[in-house]
């Protein structure tokens, strides 16, 4: 097959793209570049959005042996990923950027343009596997490595992308990738893993949103209260805040009962942020909408729906209709709307959701 490899500069997909050249595919190295100032997202080696990693993919490809280009979708990735975060975070809810690019950038725009120019398949770095199912259809499932497991993260993609994507990766642990990078000569083999947010420079979110969004931010300031209504704390912007969360608080009024408080609700309209006991946080239910199936869409099953890129699995019982409906039959905590609950079958990605509402 021809294979474009998707080089972020990090070890993991140069690994990725030198396996995919010794299965015997037809492989060209590409980059995306998603910023015309790479330094305005993340400076240093700790992204996939900077010059030094730039840098690193095309001197990975040099040491594989393969053609490399840099595919400029800076425009594209500020439209569907940058600004729909923004948008998240100015309605009050908690979206996950890793799977609006996995979505839109990754696996639709650089699917479609590798189809465009000839392809037949896109490979990446993720930790995940793909097999093919008893009805012929291309299944995608948890990574041997737990720990490293990606595909939370891949659970946005359809069959027809699954059915031209490759990840090399899946069937290995981070040490055993790193050592096979050092036996290839490959000079990322040490470097380390990205974190955080690609775009957000120094992972100061609040930060970052406060600067980008100006006027757009629906406010600029607001009382924190208790759940009886009593001011106990002000914020400069509910945009900063997410639910669950705990510290960077900076509460004026300490508890009764001296114990920490959460986040439990954000108003951006009143411009309130509601803190109260931990407890307060559980939920039982959740209601998904715009979901995203791997391949069949179900329409009842007992599942295990992840709802954090790493842990956050439950068991739940699975209802598909006008919307996704969750039942958690153990409950979750600091769950917030705009993060995406996952859907597994035993180790099967069945698909995904947008959580909407909980209870």
């Amino acid at each position: 097959m021809r294979v474009v490899a998707a080089m972020s500069g990090g070890v993991d997909s140069a690994v990725a793209a030198a396996r995919a050249v010794e299965a015997g595919h037809d492989v060209t190295g590409i980059h995306l570049a998603l910023s015309r100032n790479p330094a305005s997202y993340r400076s240093g080696a700790r992204g996939c959005c900077t010059i030094e990693d730039a840098n690193d993919a095309r001197r990975a490809a040099d040491v594989i042996g393969i053609p490399f280009y840099v595919w400029d979708l800076s425009d594209r990735f500020h439209e569907d990923v940058v600004e729909d975060f923004l948008d998240e975070y100015a309605a009050g809810r908690t979206p996950n950027p890793c799977l609006r690019c996995n979505e839109k950038i990754k696996f639709a725009a650089v699917l479609d343009r590798a189809l465009g120019l000839g392809f037949d398949a896109v490979a990446t770095g993720h930790y995940a596997q793909l097999r093919t199912g008893a009805d012929g259809l291309v299944e995608m499932h948890r990574a041997v490595d737990h720990g490293k497991d990606q595909s939370y993260v891949l659970g946005v993609l359809d069959q027809e992308q699954l059915r031209h994507s490759l990840f090399p990766l899946g069937g290995s642990t981070k040490p055993e990738v790193r050592a096979e990078a050092a036996e290839r000569g490959l000079l990322v083999a040490d470097k380390p893993d990205s974190h955080d947010i690609c775009f957000v420079a120094d992972g100061d979110n609040a930060g970052w949103l406060r600067e980008k969004l100006g006027d757009r931010a629906p406010n600029h300031g607001g009382p924190i209260v208790d759940e009886s209504g009593a001011v106990v704390g002000e914020h400069e912007g509910t945009y900063a805040y997410t639910i669950g969360q705990r510290r960077g608080l900076r509460l004026g009024v300490p508890a009764a009962d001296g114990k920490p408080r959460f986040v439990l609700d954000i108003e951006p309209v009143s411009g309130t942020v509601t803190v109260g006991p931990r407890e307060r946080l559980a939920v039982h239910r959740l209601t998904g909408t715009a979901p995203r199936w791997c391949g069949t869409v179900p329409s009842r099953l007992e599942a295990t729906v992840q709802l954090r890129a790493h842990g956050g699995e439950h068991r739940a019982r699975v209802h598909v209709g006008d919307t996704v409906d969750i039942e958690l039959l153990d409950p979750a905590y600091g769950i917030a709307p705009g993060q995406a609950a996952v859907i597994y079958d035993d180790t099967r990605v069945v698909g995904s959701a947008t959580i909407a509402a909980t209870a």
